[in-house]
């Protein structure tokens, strides 16, 4: 089944804004111009999508089913906030669909993708994703062995899923419409009717920003890293969004 998506190419958004409608075949690699709109949009879009990574155990496909979005220099959660720009955030300011991976509490990394166009910081962190195929749990067993006798603890957050996907700093700022190592591709779209959206998890320090509903994540996926009793239906959470931005 095709999934469709608006997407826009950069020459014919410039000279007349008009969206380009084409399907993406299922394993088709993720162009460009999807990568280009912001990560709110971007978050959702992800969800469905295919992660795919190449170790030394072989290829891995991983199913993403929940996300995070991290709007820029406005967001007091988002490490650009401010348009701090250093090293370490560097990835961030570049074209849609690089990737930043960042290292945190001494022990975990973690996977985003950069949304936007160049030097618009934002960016969606990948939270949970589920292997394709019993094959697939298998390599990411390789990388990170677990006692746990329920499956989605594997790569139900995004520390654990950098580990079972051998994602580290050798992942940080690459391309993902070109790279070898690191990619997306089309898979199945959950529909809109599936996707519920709850305040990000662990950004106390978000002030005003704490309650934005900027997790999204398909309801009823095993693999989701914290289910939210007060999530709501997408059309809900952007029906608020629309309504904050008028206020």
């Amino acid at each position: 089944m095709k999934r469709e998506k608006d997407i826009k190419s950069q020459d014919e958004a410039g000279k007349s804004g008009s969206a380009i409608l084409r399907p993406l075949e299922p394993g088709e690699r993720l162009p460009r111009p999807l990568f280009r709109m912001g990560a709110v949009s971007l978050a959702q879009a992800l969800l469905g999508m295919v992660l795919v990574r190449r170790t030394a155990a072989g290829i891995i496909r991983s199913r993403i089913v929940e996300t995070e979005a991290y709007v820029g220099p406005e967001d007091k959660g988002c490490h650009a906030y401010g348009g701090l720009r250093t090293a370490r955030t560097e990835p961030m300011f570049a074209d849609g669909g690089t990737s930043y991976v960042y290292f945190i509490y001494g022990m975990y990394h973690c996977l985003n993708v950069v949304a936007e166009q160049k030097d618009k910081p934002e960016a969606v962190l990948i939270r949970a994703v589920a292997p394709c195929t019993p094959e697939d749990e298998a390599r990411m067993r390789s990388f990170r062995a677990i006692r746990s006798r329920k499956p989605a603890d594997l790569c139900n957050g995004p520390g654990k899923l950098c580990l079972a996907l051998d994602i580290d700093k050798r992942c940080n700022a690459l391309d993902l419409t070109v790279s070898e190592e690191l990619w997306l591709e089309a898979g199945a779209d959950p529909g809109p009717d599936r996707i519920v959206a709850a305040p990000r998890i662990n950004i106390p320090y978000a002030e005003e920003f704490v309650d934005k509903l900027w997790r999204y994540y398909i309801h009823g996926d095993p693999y989701v890293s914290v289910v939210d009793k007060e999530a709501v239906p997408l059309w809900k959470a952007m029906r608020a969004e629309r309504q904050g931005l008028r206020e």
